[in-house]
């Protein structure tokens, strides 16, 4: 079998809230917040979500879908890691993803929220090494900008 070699992307994803960056930081802090936008979804099921948002901390979840998704019958986990977080301003991470156990990525996201006329800017660049099996970079790319218009429906309520 052939091994696929490892696709390296970086995109930078622009959103605009109109709320103060403390809003969008609680957004991203809160872990029942956090649940909503950023793993709860109608194609999967969350089988656990943890989140201690510190720098040092981990946030973790495990996924499950129903028949007829790609993934039925295998498990998606993420595991976040926060190198580094200024309230209100930064927050940078590590994360990998598995499928099956398998690790299919390994990256760093740096979310920037930077105040506005209008409320808040949004910046998140996210590096990637996409291993044999992996989603791409289309496809996780299209993963955060399907998340932040989900944060926008948490920002609203």
């Amino acid at each position: 079998m052939e091994q696929q070699p490892v696709i390296h992307n970086t995109f930078v994803i622009e959103r605009s809230y109109p709320v103060k960056p403390e809003r969008v930081f609680v957004a991203f802090a809160d872990p029942a917040q956090k649940r909503r936008w950023f793993v709860e979804s109608e194609r999967n099921r969350v089988e656990s979500y943890e989140l201690d948002f510190r720098p040092g901390g981990r946030e973790y979840y495990a996924l499950g879908f129903d028949e007829g998704h790609p993934l039925a019958g295998r498990s998606l986990k993420n595991e976040n890691v926060y190198q580094d977080i200024v309230p209100n301003r930064r927050i940078i991470f590590t994360a990998t993803m598995a499928v099956a156990d398998k690790c299919i990525s390994v990256s760093v996201g740096t979310v920037e929220l930077l105040p506005s006329d209008k409320g808040t800017d949004l910046i998140l660049t996210f590096q990637s090494a996409f291993l044999e099996g992996a989603d791409g970079p289309k496809m996780r790319e299209a993963g955060w900008r399907g998340l932040f218009d989900k944060l926008a429906k948490v920002l609203e309520s």
